[in-house]
């Protein structure tokens, strides 16, 4: 199970999924999410929506 490593791909996966799903148009993602949206499935994509925010930072720390 894929977990998100900051808010941000949590929020861009959740904006993916509902592209996938057909709630809202592919043409209103942008960046992340879109090519979250070409290159993951919809399990994929959920479970990494799913992950809690509470303990996450706001942006992926650069390694």
């Amino acid at each position: 199970m894929a977990k998100a490593e900051s808010k941000k791909q949590q929020m861009a996966a959740g904006a993916a999924l509902a592209a996938k799903r057909g709630e809202t148009p592919e043409s209103h993602l942008r960046g992340a999410s879109k090519e979250m949206a070409k290159s993951m499935s919809e399990k994929e994509l959920h479970d990494m929506a799913a992950t809690k925010r509470k303990d996450l930072p706001t942006r992926e720390s650069k390694r």
